[in-house]
């Protein structure tokens, strides 16, 4: 049994992939694009992940996220998702979720901050 969501959001998944490496040693990578409908979206606790912090003279602020991707849709932590025209760093180790009482897949959840500043 796999969980529907019927008013959920169209999100882009970008993944990273390394193609070589520059003259320094330095990965250097593109990012490819996989659009996903249907995804459940609600705020995260950025604050947990630092809030607002000045960094080098500059103000720097933190948004959270967190999406419902498909259960065994497949990302990694080096991966980004575009929300709603933002593109959020996905924050740690993204987690499949299954009810252990109904054998519901819920899902994939995917922890994601935004830096602007």
């Amino acid at each position: 049994m796999t969980l529907t969501v019927s008013h959920g959001e169209l999100v882009t998944v970008l993944r990273r992939t390394v193609t070589g490496q520059d003259s320094y040693g330095n990965d250097t990578v593109t990012w490819t694009e996989e659009d996903v409908a249907g995804v459940p979206v609600w705020p995260g606790d950025a604050n947990a992940a630092g809030g607002n912090e000045r960094v080098q003279a500059r103000d720097m602020v933190l948004t959270g996220m967190t999406v419902g991707l498909p259960y065994g849709f497949a990302i990694t932590a080096y991966d980004r998702i575009r929300v709603r025209g933002a593109v959020y760093e996905v924050n740690g180790e993204p987690a499949s979720w299954r009810s252990p009482l109904t054998g519901t897949e819920a899902g994939v959840i995917v922890s994601l901050t935004l830096v602007q500043g």
